[in-house]
């Protein structure tokens, strides 16, 4: 006969993680222009070593996943400026000259807050860069939709502080 655990039959109280309680800090990006971000995500690659007439398997590289954010646009200060100030270390579209990684990749953070405003849990994404970008399309028949950039962010890789 099993034996029942009280921890395990009485009602445990708990807090979750909730997607609206974050900040992300992106150096020379002001917090509040960014409005989300994707979640962090992970994939492992797979080695098969063969003997004879079968094989084995075993865990490859780790690769970390890009990540999208978007932004708002705001006039002021300009969000499509900080981008393009960022974009402008990976490349000088006006000279054709490129950039070092030391210039252009960055840390970022995501902090994930509680019900008070405290950080419960702390991502540092390492050697951050753009990959892709998106600015808003213009159009005379939307009426008074903010308008946002969408970025896709490459990365060397994730820490999980807490």
């Amino acid at each position: 006969m099993a034996v029942l655990d009280p921890n395990e039959i009485f009602f445990t109280a708990f807090e979750p993680k909730v997607a609206n309680r974050f900040v992300m800090y992106v150096d020379g990006f002001p917090s509040y222009i960014i409005k989300g971000v994707s979640g962090i995500g992970f994939a492992q690659d797979e080695i098969v070593l063969n003997h004879i007439n079968t094989y084995r398997k075993v865990k490859g590289k780790l690769r970390w996943n890009d990540i999208t954010m978007q932004l708002f646009d705001p006039i002021t200060p300009s969000g499509a400026q900080a981008v393009m100030e960022w974009v402008r270390l990976h490349y000088e579209s006006v000279t054709g000259r490129a950039g070092y990684s030391d210039f252009y990749k960055k840390d970022l953070t995501i902090d994930v807050l509680g019900p008070v405003g405290d950080v419960v849990s702390e991502w540092i994404i390492k050697g951050a860069f753009i990959k892709d970008g998106s600015f808003a399309d213009m159009n005379w028949d939307t009426d008074g939709e903010a308008q946002n950039i969408d970025l896709t962010i490459g990365m060397d890789y994730c820490v999980l502080n807490f």
